[in-house]
């Protein structure tokens, strides 16, 4: 079983997606500085959701926090987190995490390292009957929370699975949507982003209107079009339909390569100004998702937008005094916002909250260019697998354990 490659990403929440997809073009101090900020952030979310934790229940639920009380253990300096971004709502797809960041806190040398995980890994997973079975990185968490829909697989959790290709041993995660992203930045009042060129994006998609189709001679054409939109059609009647009408040719041309032109109504079209912009929520995320521009639409270039979000956001919580502030309000996120970050790590989260801007920052992102090659699956879908062999992550670990000296503590 595999999931098909999608037309429109699903991503990308932002927090992640801007890791997950940071250009490898970048190099020198340009890519230092810039994920030194990501870095900064990234701790302080994770920081924050440690206190309200923390707070919630030692303050709120005494009988549950006796309950998750953990005997002393030997001091431990050392700690890997996997952050998952997923689109959240109700659509197709909903919790496949188009981010995922292994990041690895040494609270001794203060050290930071993060390893950026491409959506399109191809990873084997275990079943109960023994048949093989492969499925992209990025599927992995809906996977885990909903295994009833795969009653051959056997218990699946995220962590376990990325711990084993990376080497690093997951102390726990945290997932953030979409919507916990926008309520996030309205919460904050907006951020102010410094564009850095001009750009149109005709083809940004309407949640909720992914189905819709427009208007009657929309539907007429398109009852028409459906059968060779699909696959096991005739070819020799398609070509009679497309000789006998000509808009019918157009329709179905435009259905599969311009679905912006077949279908108007669920699109909208984008456009930002070079220069300084104040976002609320919904612009940061549209402006973060846009990748069908004819000018800055490659996910390169969506990538650096999301990094300017992500330096816009990073001002912003510091004015504020993050920390503090955001604890009245982390109840708004309790269905936004997921993490299985036990007890006393978050207290030595909370403990390193006034040395953070101390640490040391080492990045690396797993890609084509070092420790990965292209490949097609065996149902023809774009792949990501190890340089080394499918399954064979020695080289990813190898890199990884060189890229961290405390990456496998």
């Amino acid at each position: 079983m595999s999931f098909p490659r999608r037309r429109e990403s699903k991503l990308n929440i932002l927090y992640n997606n801007v890791i997950n997809s940071l250009d490898p073009r970048l190099h020198g101090d340009d890519r230092t500085t810039r994920m030194k900020k990501i870095i900064i952030i990234i701790a302080g979310i994770l920081l924050a959701i440690g206190v309200f934790y923390f707070l919630k229940t030692n303050l709120f639920e005494n009988k549950e926090a006796s309950k998750l009380a953990v005997k002393p253990k030997q001091e431990k300096t050392a700690y890997n987190f996997l952050l998952l971004g997923y689109g959240g709502g109700a659509h197709e797809g909903t919790y496949l995490t188009d981010t995922i960041m292994a990041v690895n806190v040494d609270t001794k040398t203060k050290k930071i390292t993060l390893f950026s995980i491409p959506r399109d890994l191809w990873v084997p997973l275990p079943t109960k009957s023994g048949a093989d079975f492969h499925t992209k990185i990025n599927a992995l968490y809906q996977l885990e929370l909903f295994p009833k829909d795969y009653p051959d697989l056997k218990q699946i959790k995220a962590k376990t699975i990325i711990s084993k290709i990376t080497g690093l041993p997951i102390d726990g995660y945290v997932s953030v949507n979409f919507e916990g992203f926008t309520k996030a930045i309205n919460i904050l009042g907006g951020i102010d982003v410094e564009v850095k060129k001009s750009f149109t994006d005709p083809e940004y998609p309407i949640d909720g209107k992914e189905k819709e189709l427009c208007d009657k001679d929309t539907e007429e054409l398109f009852k028409k079009a459906e059968p060779f939109i699909t696959p096991g059609f005739n070819p020799d009647e398609r070509n009679q339909q497309f000789k006998d009408n000509p808009k019918l040719e157009d329709f179905v041309k435009n259905a599969t390569d311009s679905p912006e032109l077949a279908f108007p109504c669920r699109y909208e079209k984008l456009e930002f100004k070079k220069g300084p912009n104040h976002m609320d929520g919904t612009t940061a995320l549209k402006f973060a998702r846009s990748r069908h521009s004819p000018d800055d639409g490659d996910d390169f270039n969506r990538a650096i937008r999301q990094q300017l979000v992500i330096e816009s956001i990073k001002d912003k919580v510091i004015s504020l005094g993050f920390i503090p502030k955001i604890i009245p309000l982390m109840n708004e996120f309790k269905k936004d916002v997921k993490t299985d970050i036990g007890l006393d790590i978050i207290k030595k989260l909370i403990g390193q909250t006034d040395k953070i801007k101390e640490y040391g920052i080492t990045t690396f992102v797993l890609t084509d260019e070092n420790v990965l090659k292209n490949a097609v699956s065996d149902d023809k879908q774009y792949i990501l697998i190890p340089r080394e062999g499918i399954d064979n992550w020695k080289g990813i670990q190898k890199i990884i354990n060189a890229s961290s000296s405390a990456a496998l503590k």
